[in-house]
């Protein structure tokens, strides 16, 4: 029996003296990581703060989209009635002064532009005792003029240079007027402009047709952009214009 122990006490020791170099060595070597399985890293995330958005579906993190607040005015629009557009009333032209066929009865020969400042209207004589004749703008009190002229160029969509005087003016109104404005819809000579002689004064469109059969201008005569077009095509440079 003691022969027995001693051997099993023997191969003991020779089994510890083996291994405790590499126990010991084992204590300060790097230990691999510690791999966890996403089954269940998954509820520690859950654990960690609780964060917004997050949720635990088939076991996996998935980041929820965030959702858009509900606008106030979408709210329940199918049973809304939405509130009918304000219309916008813009000023209208006094039929009477659209184009007609008129009778005249004037001592002008046909082809010749008779323009009543007073009644606003201005004349296109033709043939067999009959004239064209269009609502027009005049001038304003205190730009009134009268006098018999050639018309000496004609422009399409023509640019616009203010008179000097016109320009100081306007100025000591507080309204600044530019030294030059091209042609267009924004210029207010409008579509064409028939130039009067050798004055500043010309029959011309413009982009305010409310103000036809009205005295407005500063001495030009004013006509619907469409008008103006009509007689532009219809005299040549060196029509007579008789203003009255």
């Amino acid at each position: 029996m003691k022969t027995v122990l001693l051997t099993l006490f023997g191969a003991a020791a020779m089994l510890a003296a083996a291994a405790t170099p590499s126990i010991a060595g084992d204590r300060y070597a790097d230990r691999p990581p510690v791999m966890v399985s996403p089954d269940l890293s998954a509820p520690w995330v859950l654990q960690l703060g609780r964060a917004p958005g997050i949720v635990r579906q088939n076991r996996q993190v998935v980041q929820q989209p965030r959702l858009r607040a509900a606008q106030p005015d979408r709210v329940q629009t199918a049973a809304v009635q939405a509130p009918a557009k304000r219309m916008v009333m813009r000023p209208q032209i006094n039929p009477l002064y659209l184009p007609q066929e008129v009778a005249y009865n004037g001592a002008q020969k046909p082809g010749t532009i008779v323009i009543d400042t007073t009644q606003n209207f201005l004349f296109l004589v033709e043939k067999n005792g009959k004239a064209r004749r269009y609502g027009v703008g005049t001038g304003k009190p205190g730009f009134e003029w009268s006098g018999t002229h050639k018309i000496t160029n004609k422009r399409e969509w023509p640019d616009w240079r203010p008179p000097a005087e016109m320009i100081k003016r306007e100025a000591a109104k507080g309204r600044y007027l530019p030294t030059y404005l091209a042609g267009g819809m924004e210029n207010p000579l409008g579509a064409r402009a028939l130039y009067l002689g050798t004055t500043e004064y010309r029959i011309h469109g413009t982009n305010q047709p409310w103000t036809i059969g009205g005295a407005v201008s500063s001495g030009c005569i004013r006509m619907r952009n469409e008008d103006v077009v009509d007689l532009y095509e219809r005299v040549n440079v060196g029509t007579t214009v008789e203003v009255i």
